[in-house]
């Protein structure tokens, strides 16, 4: 029996996943689709949206400039296009000091 620490990741997230895991409706990670051209999901023979890794992370950036940030739509494209690299830079420092505060808030509640 192989005995891993390793959490298992999944390679095709479904839109309900991906939904629940940004606590927001299905109907708005569609319209993202529609909006933002780095969100390109592969679809089953089904047509239902099969959703990456990758696709998971430019959801996030785009999670923040819209939600986090209160960008516009279009504020956000213009963003994503004029400096990506910055905006990715940003919402990785942001997931690194989140997870670094929730693991200090445990270590606290121990004590």
């Amino acid at each position: 029996m192989l005995h891993t620490d390793r959490k298992i990741e999944k390679i095709y997230y479904t839109i309900g996943e991906v939904a629940d895991l940004f606590e927001v409706n299905t109907s708005l990670i569609r319209f993202w689709e529609r909006e933002f051209d780095i969100l390109k999901p592969q679809k089953n023979k089904k047509g239902n949206r099969l959703f990456t890794r990758q696709d998971l992370d430019n959801l996030r950036i785009i999670y923040h400039l819209v939600k986090e940030r209160g960008y516009t739509l279009q504020g956000a494209r213009e963003k994503l296009r004029q400096n990506r690299e910055d905006v990715v830079n940003k919402v990785t420092m942001i997931d690194s000091l989140n997870r670094i505060k929730g693991f200090l808030n445990e270590l606290k509640d121990q004590l």
